[in-house]
């Protein structure tokens, strides 16, 4: 198992409610050191972290965390926001209630108008497949790849449940070409981590690995 491989598809994360500043600095620190993909970090700082950073990590942030039930408007703006401040990567979090209700043009038209927002920068979609039923998933992964975003992702982590391996098999089966996949939420173990990414995700989102690595390597 090639660890350094698998910290390079890793979003270093910390989206808990009482990370400081200092949390996110250490996050950085430590994603440098490892050489992850990104640190996935809350909106309040990512000003703050891209000057830290310095060019030497990609800066990630989420949208519409955790629930998704903000409007589109607020959403974009939250998008906006957070890249004119520097972030490269944007995690948006659908509107959960408008698929279950079957009004999937609201949620395929939400992905787009950020997607158009985003522009060159990388826009992944949080479908949280926890809440989610097989025939729900796979309309996500029609929605998703319809509306041009770059990644679908299982979760927030804040939900019941997070990434699994049926559903990261479900999705490699049923997104198109140009969509990747990023597993993320109760991702422990290295062991785990490669399964995840042999089945076909290209990024893993979680606070763990670094962790585990940093008593290994």
């Amino acid at each position: 198992m090639d660890i350094e491989n698998i910290l390079r598809h890793c979003d270093h994360t910390e989206l808990k409610q009482i990370a400081t500043i200092d949390d996110i600095k250490a996050l950085i620190d430590d994603a440098i050191k490892y050489n992850t993909a990104s640190v996935c970090i809350p909106p309040c700082y990512v000003k703050e972290a891209v000057e830290y950073a310095n060019g030497k990590m990609p800066i990630c942030t989420v949208i519409g965390f955790p629930n998704g039930y903000n409007s589109t408007e607020i959403k974009l703006i939250e998008t906006k926001e957070a890249l004119l401040k520097g972030a490269e990567e944007i995690d948006m979090v659908i509107n959960i209630g408008m698929l279950k209700a079957g009004n999937t043009d609201y949620v395929l038209n939400e992905i787009k108008t950020l997607k158009a927002a985003c522009g060159n920068k990388i826009l992944k979609v949080i479908i949280e497949t926890c809440l989610l039923t097989d025939e729900e998933k796979i309309t996500m992964c029609k929605l998703v790849t319809e509306a041009g975003a770059d990644y679908i992702k299982t979760s927030t982590g804040f939900s019941k449940g997070g990434a699994t391996f049926a559903d990261v098999e479900l999705f490699a089966k049923n997104v198109g070409p140009n969509v990747k996949i990023k597993a993320a939420g109760g991702i422990h173990s290295l062991e785990d981590a490669q399964h995840f990414l042999d089945l076909g995700a290209s990024r893993l989102g979680t606070s763990a690995l670094v962790k585990i690595a940093k008593e290994k390597m």
